[in-house]
């Protein structure tokens, strides 16, 4: 079996390629494919030849979509449908990595994957039209939708780091930290996340899951649990969203629920924590 991981120097790809055996992966940074220049993605998918395609690449920056929403519908919305189009002709299932900005927040309880989507945002409605793109292009593909994730390499897309090391740095450099309390979600830690993929695509999976840390919280209780194993001292003040005058409507609830849910989301993080030496 041959695995293209688009995107494999970013926060998952990274950990797709600790996980998938060397002998299977296909390792594509942004250097060697451009998701968005349909002649040369397919150039280099039909040369490879993989059997799987996964592609982590996406353009996350929430508040920057709303200004201008071309670069997300070119990388969320069209880079997936190319890919599904040369997915199709190469006989290649695609993994698509989504995510819980698809729902609105309203439910009040976890998402299933038969919810109906209702994205607020340029970026949701960017990524939503992705999945879209993939399910009519193609008769097999497994869509995964995930939630805020953290890992050791960090978000490329974002200048690197991610929340649980940017927490850190503040905890070193700020009297108090301010953390938002009335948006629920699932952090998921993106090893975890890479295990789970590849066990999916060995049992042939296919269609929608959810694949998360189980449980929930919010971003308060989940700084709080990482300065609690840390044994940091610093007060933590929870504060409503609406504080840091947002320019993007988040979803308020979006845990995400099904088959496919992985140990909890503190569990996951304490082993984030020790196999990036930040506990003794």
């Amino acid at each position: 079996m041959k695995i293209a991981i688009i995107g494999a120097d970013g926060q998952l790809g990274t950990d797709l390629c600790k996980v998938i055996p060397q002998e299977e992966q296909l390792p594509l940074t942004i250097k060697d494919i451009d998701i968005t220049n349909k002649d040369q993605a397919f150039a280099v998918i039909k040369k490879l030849n993989p059997d799987y395609v996964i592609n982590t690449a996406a353009y996350h920056h929430v508040d920057k979509c709303e200004e201008d929403e071309t670069p997300a519908f070119q990388v969320n919305t069209f880079g997936s449908k190319n890919l599904a189009q040369v997915c199709k002709e190469v006989g290649a299932v695609l993994v698509q990595i989504s995510t819980d900005y698809v729902f609105d927040g309203k439910k009040g309880k976890p998402y299933i994957e038969s919810d109906c989507p209702r994205p607020l945002s340029i970026y949701g409605i960017s990524k939503l039209a992705g999945e879209y793109c993939v399910q009519y292009t193609l008769d097999k593909y497994l869509i995964i939708r995930t939630t805020g994730l953290y890992g050791t390499a960090g978000c490329l897309g974002k200048g690197g780091g991610n929340f649980v090391e940017n927490m850190i740095k503040r905890a070193k450099s700020q009297p108090e930290i301010k953390v938002v309390d009335d948006e629920k979600l699932c952090p998921t830690y993106t090893l975890d996340l890479a295990k789970k993929i590849y066990e999916l695509i060995k049992a042939k999976k296919h269609g929608i899951c959810h694949v998360v840390n189980s449980g929930g919280c919010s971003w308060y209780e989940f700084t709080v649990e990482i300065f609690k194993l840390l044994n940091i001292k610093i007060p933590v003040k929870p504060v409503k969203a609406e504080e840091f005058k947002p320019k993007v409507k988040r979803p308020k609830y979006s845990i995400l629920s099904g088959k496919n849910i992985m140990r909890s989301w503190q569990e996951a993080l304490k082993a984030y924590l020790n196999e990036n030496s930040h506990c003794s």
